[in-house]
């Protein structure tokens, strides 16, 4: 048996049925042959990305795949698992690599080593004799712990080997999770229960522990007003009245409210990380830090009680110890207090939200999305600058995993391969991902790979003809020499590409269109919806004053 081979029974033995690819790799072959379906980008980036949105949308429960090239299309992966890493996002990389024993030969790119910062855990096959072995490591690197990317470099002279004997291949466990001491337990449902007004900071660990159930028998048994951080978008249902919403770089009226007014946070499934895309904590609050990565714990605020262990189970332990001592005394006005706050945001925010201007405003757009999409079964997600700042405050995610939020390394260009994944993943969602004329301008052509290989996505192109976001820090550039402006018809870009697309200009065309696309997406095709917006630069960031 030949060492790819080896490489692609591994694979199928650890239930993976699809795999992200751009040739050329022999691997990929091996995998084929393996009645592995091979999915091929246009390049090495949205390959990366899409295995990111299928592992995603799969809560780390089903693992995204993606094999490249040895030398550049390692190379060119590497901006694509960097963000991966930075996201804490499980996913294995198969790179290529000359034969074993030029590995170290400058200049050839040694994958392995040059991916030591940006992957959880890597390493280069020596022999067909260390498959098993270290693809076993590999899983149960992805399933345990902080989860992020996996590399194994596959040099070609081990996929083209021939091995004695049989390959008696036993998957990895199912990963490890742990709980966290018993005495920070009590000391945590302590300060929670005597607190006067505290609030659950909720990351992207609730939706990988598939925890959203006890994170909201917690908050309801204690009444404690929920934030989601961005990655943890969906974690916790929005519509709840103790939602207060997700903070990233634009947050809601609540979040500013409450995370001001806390005397106690919980951070859960949260790294706490000091981030521009995230909500800044004032300082004089009592922190608790909940989390599965020790190297989380003081690494951007001190943690007065430290609680190391997986989001559910952890959750779990707050719920006993809370139950055994009683209930908060505090709280029964809360419910009406984030209404309130709320509702007087929206105020202020709905003259955007409704806006019948002519080009459009990107809000009303992104409102009549979110009323005329059946949440409960839909999947989106934003992409980097205007689209990400418009939308995360005022789309309301009502179910896990039901939105893909994204923060610390924000690429232009991410959205498109991670809806493609997040598709595959869950191909009974409505998949939407939201970009702006820059971001498609960055991996726009693999809308053809959509089409190509029947992943009926609906891509929303908010087309303000410039990079709206920048202009307030590239205002000389742009006077001068017109820096920022940007142009295109994607909506004729995407028809040439095979797939459906139309151009909207008026407001009362929004939601027509919609419905157009969303009939497209069933029958199986890929469709574009174009908007022609303004450039829009107002922002709901109530908190700005805290980053400073």
């Amino acid at each position: 048996m030949k060492g790819g081979a080896m490489v692609a029974e591994a694979l199928r033995r650890e239930g993976v049925d699809s795999v992200f690819c751009f040739p050329a790799n022999p691997l990929i072959d091996s995998i084929a042959e393996a009645d592995i379906r091979t999915i091929v980008c246009r390049q090495e980036r949205v390959g990366v990305n899409m295995a990111d949105g299928f592992s995603r949308a799969s809560r780390g429960q089903r693992i995204g795949v993606f094999v490249m090239q040895w030398g550049p299309g390692a190379e060119n992966s590497y901006a694509g698992v960097a963000q991966a890493y930075a996201n804490g996002i499980p996913m294995l990389l198969l790179p290529g690599a000359r034969d074993s024993r030029r590995l170290d030969v400058q200049p050839s790119f040694w994958a392995a080593r040059n991916f030591a910062g940006v992957t959880k855990w890597c390493s280069t096959i020596p022999s067909t004799d260390r498959i098993a072995d270290l693809m076993r490591r590999a899983f149960f690197e992805l399933r345990t712990g902080r989860p992020g990317p996996v590399l194994l470099e596959v040099p070609h002279d081990v996929i083209a080997e021939e091995s004695e004997g049989s390959f008696d291949y036993v998957p990895a466990t199912r990963g490890v999770k742990s709980m966290a001491d018993p005495a920070e337990i009590r000391e945590a449902a302590g300060a929670l229960l005597k607190a006067k007004a505290p609030m659950i900071h909720a990351g992207q660990g609730i939706l990988l522990a598939g925890a959203t159930d006890e994170l909201m028998e917690l908050a309801e048994l204690l009444q404690i007003p929920v934030m989601t951080t961005l990655p943890g978008k969906s974690g916790f249902p929005e519509n709840h009245p103790l939602a207060l919403g997700s903070g990233g770089s634009t947050t809601t009226g609540p979040v500013a409210h409450f995370v001001q007014k806390a005397d106690v946070v919980l951070g859960i499934g949260t790294s706490f990380t000091r981030t521009p895309f995230g909500v800044t904590i004032p300082p004089g609050k009592l922190m608790i830090h909940a989390t599965n990565n020790e190297w989380d714990i003081n690494k951007d605020y001190p943690a007065d009680i430290a609680l190391l262990g997986d989001a559910k189970l952890v959750l779990r332990q707050l719920i006993d110890e809370a139950k055994a001592r009683g209930r908060r005394t505090d709280g029964s006005d809360l419910p009406l207090e984030i209404n309130a706050v709320k509702e007087a945001w929206l105020a202020e925010w709905i003259p955007h939200l409704t806006s019948d201007e002519v080009p459009l405003s990107p809000y009303r757009v992104i409102w009549e999305l979110m009323h005329t999409v059946d949440r409960r079964s839909t999947i989106i997600t934003h992409d980097s600058g205007g689209p990400r700042n418009q939308i995360v405050p005022f789309w309301e995610a009502i179910a896990p995993g039901s939105y893909i939020g994204w923060g610390k390394s924000t690429q232009l260009g991410f959205s498109l391969g991670a809806i493609m994944g997040a598709k595959l993943a869950a191909p009974e969602k409505l998949c939407i991902n939201l970009m702006g004329d820059a971001a498609i301008g960055m991996t726009g052509m693999d809308f053809e790979t959509a089409v190509r290989s029947q992943i009926p996505i609906l891509l929303v192109v908010l087309n303000n003809g410039t990079m709206a976001a920048e202009i307030r820090s590239t205002g000389i550039a742009s006077e001068r020499f017109d820096a920022l402006r940007q142009g295109g018809d994607y909506s004729a870009v995407a028809k040439a590409l095979g797939g459906w697309s139309e151009r909207v200009t008026t407001p009362d065309g929004i939601v027509p269109a919609i419905k157009r696309a969303i009939k497209m997406t069933d029958s199986g095709v890929p469709a574009m919806l174009e908007f022609i917006t303004k450039a829009e630069t107002a922002v709901s960031a109530p908190l700005a004053e805290l980053r400073r």
